[in-house]
């Protein structure tokens, strides 16, 4: 399936295509154009459009839009759980929220700046979001330091 958000990728639109490839759409493929042109080109394409203005999947009160993506799809697992907690502290400006937010924001600026094409920014942010769930995992079993 074909999903499409926003180009010059950040913390929620690198979070998001990394939850849908692992956890809801193991083919799916990824496009980042203009804001002004998502939902127009979402619907030429038949994409699916996310974490942009007028998109269904998309910032809903405290929410992100990777927080919404876990509540549309029911998943439950708690390390995505609480790295949902990071993201959103990280994505929505709220730092203070998780200990790690202000972190995992400075990595997706730096991210940002060393990769601009975004295609090339997410195959390389994956395996930063790989170590945080697999850190994540630990935390939830009781075992991180």
């Amino acid at each position: 399936m074909k999903w499409i958000t926003r180009s010059h990728v950040h913390v929620d639109r690198v979070a998001c295509p990394w939850l849908i490839a692992r956890f809801i759409d193991s083919q799916a493929e990824f496009l980042f154009v203009p804001k002004s042109k998502v939902l127009e080109i979402a619907a030429k394409e038949g994409a699916v459009p996310f974490d942009t203005p007028g998109a269904d999947l998309h910032h809903r009160g405290n929410l992100c839009t990777f927080d919404v993506l876990i509540q549309e799809f029911g998943l439950t697992d708690k390390a995505l759980l609480r790295m949902a907690r990071i993201v959103n502290a990280a994505d929505t400006d709220r730092l203070a929220a998780d200990p790690l937010a202000a972190g995992f924001e400075a990595i997706a600026v730096g991210y940002g700046l060393r990769y601009p094409d975004d295609r090339e920014n997410i195959a390389r942010q994956f395996e930063v979001y790989d170590a945080l769930y697999a850190w994540c995992r630990l935390e939830v079993a009781g075992g991180s330091s």
